[in-house]
């Protein structure tokens, strides 16, 4: 496990565009799939990272939490899935499953929409305002699997709050720490260098 924080994405960055099969229904999500919210927010996940494990309630509460609401969900996994199998689309729908996520999760099996995002752990946190600019990239929250400080989701939540209130988010955000994204070999993208 290669511990790698975010890559802080520049503010305004305007999000790229994806199209990705859906790992429980098999349909296909986009950017066009959340048009009618105020907001998005782009998860990079996967099962076997123990960050992501640590915080996979949460993001499952999150879900719940924003259903009704003007936020928009998605969670992208895009590891190397013949290396770690644990991450291919079928446990991905186990995980979505067991978990009772509320928003799509999604299998980027060319890795390229990562590489668009620059995304570089898991877990990494994208968020964008109405007009798909970003707004918001780091952190949860300050809990570590091994800090022993609580999960609440304060940072990510805050961010969310503020933009579905038509507030201003603080650009002192800190990065999102996890394990590194893994790239199939020979593929680890230039920003990583």
């Amino acid at each position: 496990m290669a511990l790698t924080t975010s890559t802080m994405l520049s503010l305004g960055t305007q999000a790229p565009n994806f199209h990705l099969p859906e790992v429980v229904s098999g349909e296909e999500i986009s950017l066009a799939s959340f048009t009618d919210k105020k907001a998005l927010l782009v998860m990079f996940i996967c099962r076997h990272c123990p960050f992501v494990k640590h915080i996979q309630r949460e993001l499952s509460q999150l879900g719940k939490d924003y259903t009704n609401s003007n936020l928009g969900i998605v969670a992208i996994s895009a590891n190397d899935a013949k290396n770690y199998p644990d991450d291919a689309p079928d446990s991905l729908k186990v995980m979505a499953t067991e978990l009772d996520f509320q928003f799509p999760l999604c299998y980027d099996e060319t890795q390229e929409t990562a590489k668009a995002y620059t995304a570089a752990c898991t877990p990494d946190f994208f968020l964008f305002d109405a007009e798909l600019k970003l707004v918001y990239r780091g952190q949860l929250d300050d809990s570590r699997p091994s800090n022993g400080k609580p999960v609440t989701g304060a940072d990510l939540r805050a961010a969310i709050e503020a933009i579905l209130a038509g507030k201003s988010i603080t650009n002192e955000q800190k990065p999102s720490v996890g394990c590194n994204i893994k790239w199939t070999s020979g593929k680890e993208p230039s920003y990583l260098g």
